[in-house]
């Protein structure tokens, strides 16, 4: 079994933005593979079904980016989980706006939500894949990750998406070198 935890901030008023494209990779990953995230349990909206032979549940952390471990937390104890069973899937300014930087494990870098996941679970080994929205050159960093994207990164935001939802199945069906060779770049 696999738990996919994409991280964003739950309402409308977030949606569409730099750091919610976890949950807009879980939500393409629910459409492909006819998966229902709509169940409220954990602190989470939640989905179960398949991808290819495994079982998997598809997790929207509903309590806000910054303490994503909350919920992640709950669902480790309820489905006796192991970090190698559950991928992350997330933004990173620290990669270019289109881009996937696929990891076995790490630190949690400039990321809040990581960062609460990695102390509240005190493990750094979760696969991820972080996927990039660029840094800003001026300005406040909460205001961008939490703006939109301008017109012309929306084509390289969306394919991102998809290669996302490519790399998670691959690291299901396969394993997490196939996606990172594929993937990163």
């Amino acid at each position: 079994m696999y738990v996919v935890v994409g991280l964003g901030n739950p309402g409308k008023k977030y949606d569409g933005t730099r750091h919610n494209v976890g949950f807009h990779a879980i939500d393409l990953l629910a459409e492909r593979h006819d998966i229902k995230v709509n169940k409220l349990k954990h602190k989470a909206l939640i989905g179960e079904g398949r991808i290819g032979n495994e079982k998997v549940i598809l997790v929207k952390p509903q309590t806000f980016m910054n303490l994503s471990g909350q919920s992640l937390m709950e669902i480790i104890q309820f489905y006796k989980v192991e970090p190698q069973q559950i991928v992350i899937l997330y933004d990173d300014i620290d990669v270019k706006v289109g881009s996937l930087r696929i990891r076995e494990k790490g630190s949690s870098g400039s990321h809040n939500g990581m960062k609460n996941i990695i102390y509240l679970t005190q493990k750094d080994t979760f696969p991820r894949v972080r996927i990039g929205v660029g840094k800003p050159t001026v300005g406040d960093l909460a205001d961008y990750v939490l703006g939109r994207f301008p017109q012309e990164e929306i084509p390289l935001i969306k394919q991102a998406i998809e290669n996302t939802v490519l790399a998670v199945e691959t690291i299901i069906e396969r394993n997490i070198q196939d996606a990172m060779n594929k993937y990163n770049g």
